[in-house]
């Protein structure tokens, strides 16, 4: 909750931040506190912005403006993902009233930091490309009526297209770090969701073949962590259960040779 500076009722109340800055990538991270007006209403992306108006810390040093992504500010794009709190999340549906103060704002450990809460997510989109989650369309000719897909099979398909890359389940995996090989929840929920598409299922082998390998499913320790901090409750786990069925029946097959 919002703190108030005196008694009186009607002083300005104020919301305590403490953010883990760093300037540079490679740089030594350090800390700063800041205090900015509360506004009914308010998320963490609404302070930081505030911060942004007046870089002074609470101290009354004046400082450099915190850096931090975002795009959208309605959880679709996932860029504004950090650690509040101690808990991977999208900066722009934190609530301050929801949030014990001071707010501990640190960027994601498990990617690289660009600067202050901005981080690199590029592993995770490359993660993408090597499990080629995408349909494969050639518009040189026509390719006939599609495949007919159940009204189940719709809904599946849909949870798991709305994941936005935000890497809140890597951040929360204990074995998504960096000595570890492991592709991770978000890029495993990927595979299973292009593999139940009628065209994107040709890509199938290629997926379960990365899938097989090194960091591949088998590296998952069902931690679950990953569908605790989804932000928007995609069932993970139950992707990485059908990808482990798929992956033995795919190499049963390879090593049969059919």
């Amino acid at each position: 909750m919002a703190s108030s500076n005196g008694n009186d009722s009607s002083a300005q109340q104020t919301v305590t931040l403490r953010i883990k800055r760093q300037k540079a990538p490679g740089e030594a991270p350090y800390w700063e506190t800041f205090k900015v007006p509360y506004e009914r209403g308010m998320n963490v992306i609404s302070a930081l912005m505030k911060i942004r108006l007046n870089p002074e810390t609470a101290e009354g040093r004046k400082t450099t403006p915190v850096t931090w992504d975002a795009g959208c500010l309605e959880e679709v794009c996932g860029a504004c993902s950090m650690r509040i709190n101690g808990i991977p999340r999208q900066s722009c549906t934190a609530l301050i009233d929801n949030l014990e103060q001071p707010i501990v704002l640190e960027p994601f450990s498990k990617f690289p930091v660009i600067r202050d809460l901005m981080v690199d997510r590029t592993p995770m989109f490359e993660s993408l490309k090597r499990v080629k989650a995408w349909v494969p369309v050639d518009g040189t000719y026509h390719l006939g009526p599609a495949e007919k897909i159940s009204p189940e099979m719709q809904q599946i398909r849909y949870k798991y297209s709305e994941c936005m890359t935000c890497g809140c389940c890597l951040e929360a995996c204990p074995q998504y770090n960096g000595k570890s090989a492991f592709i991770g929840a978000s890029v495993i929920g990927q595979s299973y969701l292009f593999n139940a598409h009628p065209t994107g299922k040709n890509l199938k082998g290629d997926r379960l073949d990365v899938m097989m390998g090194v960091g591949g499913v088998v590296d998952c320790g069902n931690a679950q962590n990953c569908v605790r901090v989804c932000p928007k409750g995609i069932p993970l786990t139950d992707a990485i259960a059908a990808i482990g069925g798929q992956v033995t029946i795919h190499a049963i097959r390879k090593m049969l040779h059919f």
